[in-house]
This record gives structure tokens, sequence and C-alpha cells, in this order.
């Protein structure tokens, strides 16, 4: 008696379902990718290591001009308390986001830190990623 087992098992794979599905999530996440907007003014930040929160907060860019913005917004240093507290007025934990360029003075970055710092704002610094 000669039992043999008619099953076979073909050792192919098809790869035609696994391309379809890489094609598809590259389009995806191509098309995902340039809906993400940053609401910050174009400057040159300085290099380091870490990563930056990604929370509801207020930017504050400092330009080699010494000219600051608050989001998109150009304000006096006069004005800049002011409306850093009624822009984070509502806010349960109020964070700013410091965008200073690299030829900014020490003097004005530390002064919108002592802004927050007497307002008891939270500040993150935003560096480049090495």
């Amino acid at each position: 008696m000669n039992i043999r087992g008619r099953n076979k098992v073909t050792p192919e794979f098809s790869m035609s379902s696994m391309t379809d599905i890489v094609f598809l999530l590259l389009i995806f996440f191509m098309l995902a990718s340039t809906l993400v907007t940053t609401n910050a003014i174009d400057i040159v930040l300085p290099k380091a290591s870490g990563k930056t929160e990604n929370k509801k907060s207020v930017s504050v860019s400092i330009k080699k001009d010494l000219s600051y913005y608050i989001d998109q917004k150009r304000v006096g240093e006069s004005v800049l308390e002011n409306q850093l507290i009624t822009m984070l007025s509502e806010e349960t934990k109020p964070t700013i986001v410091l965008r200073a360029e690299k030829s900014v003075p020490i003097d004005n970055v530390v002064k919108v830190m002592d802004i927050a710092n007497r307002n008891k704002f939270k500040v993150i610094l935003a560096v480049k990623p090495q």
C-alpha cells in the first residue's frame, strides 16, 4: 500500500499584492506630508540634539534684524509681553516655542525667556536637529 499525499505545497509567492499595498502607502504618506504646514517664520535655527514637543502653543520668533514675531504676526518689543499674556490667558499649560536665529544676541533671547518666567509660561527653545 503506497499512500502519497496529493496536496503538494508550491514554494511560489506572489508579490503583486504586496507591491500594491506599498504603493498605496507611499501615495498616502506623500499626500499627508504636503498637508503639514508649520506656523512659523523662515529662520535659520542653531543645531542641537533633542526633540521639540508639538503641542498647542505660541511661537515667538526673533530674526537677525531683531524683529519679533508672534506666530507670523510682527509685534514690537514693547508690546511683546502684553500680546503673549492675552494670547495665553485661557491656556491651562501656556507654552512658548522660542525660535531665534543663530546670529541673534543672547540678550534678546533672554528677554523673551524672562517674560515667560515672570508670567509662568513654559519655554521650548526650537533648534535644528543634527
